[in-house]
């Protein structure tokens, strides 16, 4: 299996906005995919990215496959409507916490 890694800061004033398309959108979207959420972070107080989130795919061609589909590019350009320093890597996934 591999693994989506992703960090974004949300654009200041758009937290509801933001909060109401990950939920309705965003989550369902990328499930719909075939990519299996594993975890979500959000940085209340410190130093780097305020949100990570990580997802499984079962190997390294479907997820290479889903992330180059027009669904995600629609998914990706509206969380960016929403968002500000985003990032992404593929890693093999781990049992363990991974980090970008």
């Amino acid at each position: 299996m591999v693994k989506l890694l992703m960090s974004w800061d949300i654009q200041p004033g758009r937290e509801s906005e933001y909060f109401e398309f990950v939920v309705r959108e965003f989550a369902p979207g990328i499930m719909r995919l075939g990519i299996q959420p594993t975890e979500a972070w959000y940085t209340v107080y410190g130093g780097g990215p305020q949100i990570l989130t990580g997802g499984v795919a079962e190997d390294l061609q479907t997820m290479q496959q889903i992330l180059a589909s027009d669904e995600w590019e629609e998914l990706l350009e509206e969380l960016m409507s929403y968002v500000t320093n985003f990032r992404q890597k593929i890693v093999a996934a781990t049992s363990r916490f991974q980090l970008m």
